[in-house]
């Protein structure tokens, strides 16, 4: 009897061992009271610095509506994009919420929510080139330079799709973009909502818009392999806040929307 006790023992304090490593992101932050989010906040109109050094956007309004829905507060942890699922993998933060990918490579280290919106890659390209470029596939040629921000689809797809031109990435969105305004690269790679802004917030008048998408990205939250909990509530969230009504008046507000440009001048 006693060595079945304590076996039985044994086995239960296993069982509260395995409950507790399962214990997921959602749920320490509950019990913590503050919703951490890694994000790389360059991404207009998803993710970016105000004049007054304040992180706005699209997805970190949806954030605020799901530290909302928890009651918890919202903590925002500025981390470059290239670092960022390393960052999620040690503890730095809960989840990531920075316009990321859902790609099949990403899905084998991480665990994605189903995606919030779906973008594409377009093209921005100098205004000398209008005509010339009609789409990626007119730049796959060693006479064309072509940029976009490091870490991200949009240089993925640069080296996929259009691999035979120079290629040159950068730590952010706005000093690749201004690559291609300077006559240093002939266009930039990048998602639809953000070239969308771009064109005319840093192009100058000297780039052209292509915004016909010729990839299908859908952006979603990432978080810990196995973080099943934590996938059934963001999820069922996003469900809500699609139907009450939430989610379109975010979205309008970022994509409709202009006056939150005047904040960032």
């Amino acid at each position: 009897m006693k060595k079945y006790l304590s076996m039985l023992l044994v086995g239960v304090t296993a069982l509260v061992a395995v409950s507790a490593a399962q214990a997921g992101a959602i749920d320490d932050a509950v019990k913590r009271g503050t919703l951490k989010v890694g994000m790389d906040p360059t991404y207009m109109p998803f993710e970016m610095t105000n004049k007054r050094g304040e992180i706005i956007g699209f997805e970190v309004d949806i954030l605020k509506a799901m530290a909302k829905a928890m009651g918890v507060k919202l903590e925002l942890v500025s981390t470059g994009y290239d670092g960022i699922i390393p960052a999620l993998l040690t503890d730095k933060f809960d989840m990531i919420g920075s316009g990321m990918t859902l790609t099949q490579e990403r899905n084998l280290r991480l665990n994605f929510s189903e995606p919030f919106i779906v973008v594409g890659q377009t093209l921005l390209i100098r205004k000398e080139l209008e005509g010339t470029i009609k789409s990626y596939k007119d730049l796959n040629t060693a006479d064309y330079r072509i940029t976009s921000k490091l870490g991200t689809t949009g240089e993925m797809v640069a080296k996929k799709l259009i691999s035979k031109a120079k290629y040159h990435g950068y730590d952010n969105e706005q000093e690749a973009v201004l690559d291609v305004v300077n006559g240093k690269a002939d266009a930039f790679i990048y998602d639809a909502p953000y070239n969308v802004v771009a064109v005319n917030k840093v192009g100058n008048g000297k780039l052209v818009f292509l915004d016909k998408p010729f990839t299908y990205e859908p952006l979603a939250f990432g978080l810990k392999k196995g973080d099943y909990d934590s996938i059934n509530f963001i999820n069922n969230f996003l469900h809500q806040i699609h139907e009450d009504g939430t989610y379109d008046r975010i979205h309008d507000k970022w994509f409709k929307d202009t006056a939150w440009q005047k904040d960032m001048e």
